[in-house]
């Protein structure tokens, strides 16, 4: 046989092998075997082949649990795995609670881990209160003066609400409520600024984390200033709306006069119209009575006469009104 074919055979040999081994990962099985961990190669089998579960996220984690004395069996390993859980943190979570004292179970880590939270992260927080940190909260007090604060909000996490209860997200804003609601109380701003501890305390005594996976430790005021002048700002708003409900009402006393006025000389063009036709009618008028005898040449003249007589006499009149003035003057 030429090295050739021997070459090839061992190819084939070596491939094998690593077939073998993905399949069936001695090394592996060989671990867990040494560590303690009840889980054989047919497991190993059905998990890679069947269950399409790599068996290193689940041995590896049952190898770190039976070195920290809190054993898990690969069936539980297998079922958290499946239903799409982190096997990994939740035996990391388990393994710290034990060494900080904290009391957590198998089931209590999956629920939290299966309800989208981060077990891990929870026990830390436990361990190591977490400072959170508000955005800027703005309030105004009884004089009208906005001032704006940024709180830091002291926690721990509460691993027996953590499934279920509200986060931060609910904790922030129960604080920032509750910070607007102490310095609305507040008569002046400069209470505010003398005294913020008042604040921040009036606010824990009300219970903001009820209901929610934290308990509040300590609330305090990191940075605090005075914003605008809110309350002159409103009176002005008020003024300037005031000026113009008074400007629309006076423009529309000017229309209303302007259009009266409007229909006095449309009324007065009218009675013009109609005395000019009135006037119109008069020598036709005149030129029937003459025609019919019931008015003579003799009646038209006296009527003349009375007209001029009239006119001359409201002209005298109006000449001595005139003298009368001059003189007394």
């Amino acid at each position: 046989m030429d090295i050739s074919a021997i070459l090839t055979i061992l190819f084939f040999v070596l491939i094998g092998i690593q077939i073998i081994f993905f399949f069936v990962p001695f090394p592996l099985w060989l671990s867990a075997k040494l560590s303690r961990v009840d889980v054989g190669i047919a497991d190993l089998f059905v998990m890679r082949t069947f269950r399409k579960i790599p068996p290193h996220e689940l041995v590896l984690p049952a190898i770190t649990a039976e070195y920290a004395g809190i054993p898990i069996s690969i069936a539980k390993m297998q079922s958290h795995y499946m239903a799409g859980g982190s096997v990994q943190n939740v035996v990391s979570a388990l393994i710290a609670a034990s060494k900080a004292k904290i009391e957590l179970n198998w089931d209590t880590a999956t629920s939290i881990d299966l309800a989208g939270r981060n077990v891990l992260e929870a026990v830390q927080m436990s361990v190591n209160p977490k400072v959170i940190q508000t955005p800027t909260i703005e309030a105004v007090s009884h004089d009208g003066i906005q001032v704006k604060a940024v709180c830091l909000v002291t926690v721990r996490a509460n691993i027996a609400k953590l499934v279920g209860s509200a986060g931060e997200e609910t904790v922030l804003a129960r604080v920032g409520e509750g910070i607007v609601t102490s310095i609305g109380k507040s008569r002046n701003f400069k209470q505010v600024l003398e005294k913020p501890d008042l604040i921040t305390e009036a606010v824990l005594d009300t219970g903001l984390d009820s209901g929610t996976a934290f308990e509040i430790l300590s609330i305090d005021i990191s940075d605090i200033d005075v914003g605008e002048n809110i309350g002159a700002r409103l009176q002005i708003d008020q003024a300037e709306a005031d000026k113009r409900v008074a400007q629309a009402k006076a423009e529309q006393r000017r229309a209303e006069a302007m259009a009266r006025q409007t229909e006095m000389r449309a009324k007065v063009e009218e009675m013009r119209a109609k005395v000019v036709e009135a006037q119109a009618e008069v020598p036709e008028a005149m030129f029937e009575a003459l025609s019919q005898g019931r008015f003579s040449v003799m009646d038209y003249y006296k009527m003349e006469n009375m007209i001029a007589d009239t006119k001359m006499r409201e002209g005298l009149s109006g000449g001595k009104r005139a003298k009368g003035g001059s003189s007394g003057g």
